[in-house]
């Protein structure tokens, strides 16, 4: 469970300076009670490198603030955690906010990365008979419910004539689909990196079709509303160190790989792939355009009866944050 939140609150131009990340934030913001701040990351991410780091200890240690890590599998069970409230703050793609907020889940968007629509594709065992989209008619793919892989399927179908209706979808966490797909109980798998890295990697699968032109392939920084409202100096802290994390990243590909690869349990060559490809290091510096990429998202997730309600993805983004440069 977390700790209490009770922070003092700041007036609203504090926090449009916070959203600003400007230094010492955390300082600004006192905390009364929070003792540990809880984040959850994937197997692979700004929050993973942010995590090996340990930036982010430090600079909360001086106010008192422990920080701990949870792991999840998919965007999905993140936001599940988020919910249940035993996560603070965590980053997830495009699909996972928008099936969170279809639930009611209580939770702000709080920035992303630019485009790395490459980092996630449609793949194929290496001698598989699928040479094209259409042949992908009658088949099982695999791919993580609810995750931005969901995403992807739902836009590269119809540019072969084809609809949800026409595939068997075989919801799979990623190392559970990898397996499927090479005992070939799945015909395609849609994955994301480092996952499509390491399977391309030592040559077992190709792609046969990756996301330019259908997602963004974005990473979100997400955290829980009353988080968000109520602690607004640790955000702050939390999306700086972010932001520092992200500039050393952009100029070391190799060095995250290496960094990286004992951790999470992959070939250095597979992540320095994935690393070169990818543009999350880099922050979206409006959240506007990301309004509009989600909401077109969460609008043909409610006119294909994946959502059972139309949302307002601008009402999960803080004023403040509409305001500033997050």
């Amino acid at each position: 469970m977390l700790a209490k939140l009770t922070c003092t609150p700041l007036v609203l131009v504090q926090r449009a300076l916070l959203a600003c990340l400007m230094i010492g934030c955390s300082r600004s913001g006192r905390i009364d009670e929070l003792t540990v701040v809880q984040l959850g990351y994937q197997k692979w991410g700004t929050l993973s490198l942010l995590k090996h780091r340990g930036t982010l200890e430090m600079r909360l240690a001086p106010e008192g603030i422990g920080v701990e890590w949870t792991e999840f599998p998919t965007g999905p069970a993140l936001l599940e955690a988020l919910n249940a409230r035993s996560i603070h703050f965590g980053h997830t793609g495009d699909s996972p906010p928008i099936f969170a907020q279809a639930a009611d889940i209580s939770f702000s968007y709080l920035g992303a990365s630019l485009p790395s629509a490459s980092s996630e594709a449609i793949v194929v065992l290496k001698e598989s008979p699928i040479r094209k989209l259409a042949d992908l008619r009658g088949k099982r793919i695999g791919f993580a419910k609810g995750s931005s892989s969901h995403t992807l399927v739902m836009r590269a179908l119809p540019s072969a004539g084809l609809t949800f209706a026409d595939i068997e979808p075989v919801y799979l966490k990623p190392a559970d689909a990898r397996a499927a797909l090479e005992g070939k109980s799945i015909d395609a798998w849609v994955i994301w990196d480092p996952y499509l890295a390491a399977i391309e990697y030592p040559g077992t699968a190709r792609v046969l079709l990756d996301g330019n032109g259908l997602v963004s392939g974005r990473e979100f920084y997400l955290g829980a509303a009353d988080f968000v409202r109520d602690c607004p100096g640790v955000v702050g802290a939390i999306l700086e160190e972010l932001g520092t994390a992200m500039e050393w990243a952009q100029r070391h590909p190799r060095q995250i790989a290496e960094l990286l690869a004992p951790e999470i349990g992959m070939d250095v060559g597979a992540l320095e792939i994935a690393e070169r490809r990818r543009g999350r290091y880099q922050r979206e510096k409006s959240l506007r355009p990301i309004i509009a990429e989600q909401q077109a998202i969460a609008d043909s997730f409610f006119e294909s009866g994946l959502i059972p309600r139309r949302i307002e993805v601008e009402k999960a983004v803080p004023p403040e944050y509409l305001r500033a440069i997050p």
